[in-house]
């Protein structure tokens, strides 16, 4: 606990997960807080990503949940062991809310929906005298190291003893994770890397025809492969088709490896094992099978149960003749490559890479060039797929920040007395 008598402040600039775990930390250790966010309510892409259920985090080994963060692990492995999966449902319990651990490993709260813990937790950080300035756009600093807002009553300037920066990242811009931070930033020599979509769907250029039948429809129980060296991704799962392309969980654990294909040769090659449970020896038996008066469609349907978007997916894909070849038609149900054109656009993406390098940043994130100024959350430049492990690591930051900014607090002043 601070002593109250130095009476510090601090401005929290970002209203989602990071920022509002930052805001518990210092409120809890008797620092004036105040929250300023751009959108008329915090916590809009919190709410947005818990519509369907709230993923909070994931319940497999802690190595295997370092390990995707791929070549961030290093450095955010402080961070989330210091706020690992366990302690994070803990403080979920301490809100009110018991965690449960759905099939695939991902936890949830008992609630499911994101709007209860939201509305428990604003309640709490009230209750502890954070004080929540919404409307309230940030422009940067003025020439006296003021921060600078856009408001409703008109251009305010605003003086703090530490800040923290929790901003978002440029995806889902509606809910306000807009990026303009990066050039604010840059204006002061931070270095950040560019922001790019992750989690993010891919164009395909399908035909007319088939995308009018199948846009929205799932490909359900496949696996997915792609390579992009020294990288490799097979995993079984699930996608969507889309109007352009395809989407979902299988693609977006593979977003970064095919988006960095895309931006170096142009394009990426994903590769579909339909049946996964079943081998090549296998499909190339039933199919050799006589079909006597049958469609090919219903030869597909009764020998391995394909149909619906799986066989329209052969028919745009394959030559014609291939299907005269029960050899090569096998072999492209167990690997039917899918050229990818482009990731989809970045305001499109559930998340997104790039960002505030850590080399920018000490130990406890803060700026080092611009003293007392601490960053967190999605801003950073790291990126992870979905599945709990987005949540996790922008409340950790959170956490490290707001830890950072009482450590530094603490200080004494006269090592401190640089403007940020």
């Amino acid at each position: 606990m601070l002593d109250k008598s130095l009476s510090p402040t601090v401005a929290i600039i970002g209203g989602g997960p990071a920022g509002l775990m930052a805001a518990e930390v210092l409120s809890q250790a008797g620092v004036k807080v105040d929250l300023y966010d751009a959108m008329p309510s915090v916590g809009r892409k919190f709410l947005m990503a818990g519509k369907g259920g709230l993923n909070i985090s994931h319940a497999e080994a802690f190595d295997k949940f370092l390990s995707r963060y791929a070549e961030r692990r290093g450095v955010l492995k402080p961070i989330l062991t210091n706020f690992p999966p366990e302690a994070l449902c803990a403080w979920v319990k301490g809100l009110g809310f018991d965690t449960f651990v759905g099939s695939s490993g991902r936890v949830f709260p008992t609630e499911m929906k994101a709007a209860p813990l939201l509305r428990a937790w604003l309640h709490h950080l009230r209750s502890a005298g954070v004080r929540f300035h919404v409307r309230h756009q940030w422009l940067g600093w003025d020439d006296n190291g003021a921060l600078r807002f856009a408001t409703p009553n008109g251009e305010q300037h605003i003086n703090a003893d530490a800040v923290v920066l929790a901003l978002g990242g440029g995806s889902w811009a509606r809910l306000g994770s807009t990026g303009a931070w990066v050039d604010l930033l840059r204006q002061r020599g931070i270095e950040t890397a560019t922001l790019k979509p992750a989690n993010c769907g891919f164009d395909v250029g399908w035909s007319e025809h088939f995308s009018s039948r199948f846009a929205g429809q799932p490909l359900k129980g496949i696996s997915l492969s792609a390579e992009y060296k020294p990288r490799f991704v097979l995993q079984k799962g699930d996608l969507v088709i889309t109007a352009t392309g395809v989407e979902g969980g299988l693609i977006y654990n593979a977003s970064a490896l095919l988006r960095e294909s895309c931006a170096t040769t142009g394009s990426a090659v994903i590769h579909l094992d339909l049946l996964p449970d079943k081998e090549l020896a296998v499909v190339i038996d039933k199919l050799s099978q006589p079909r006597g008066k049958d469609s090919m469609a219903n030869h597909l349907r009764k020998r391995l149960a394909i149909t619906g978007v799986k066989a329209g997916l052969l028919r745009e894909l394959l030559p014609a003749e291939e299907f005269n070849n029960p050899e090569k038609l096998a072999k492209a149900i167990k690997a039917l490559p899918i050229k990818l054109l482009a990731p989809r656009p970045i305001d499109e993406a559930i998340s997104t890479a790039g960002g505030v390098t850590f080399e920018v940043m000490n130990e406890q994130l803060m700026l080092r060039d611009v003293v007392g100024v601490f960053c967190a959350g999605e801003m950073l430049d790291w990126e992870a797929p979905t599945g709990g492990y987005l949540l996790t690591a922008c409340l950790a930051s959170g956490r490290t920040a707001g830890e950072g900014v009482l450590t530094w607090l603490q200080k004494d002043r006269n090592e401190n007395s640089k403007k940020y």
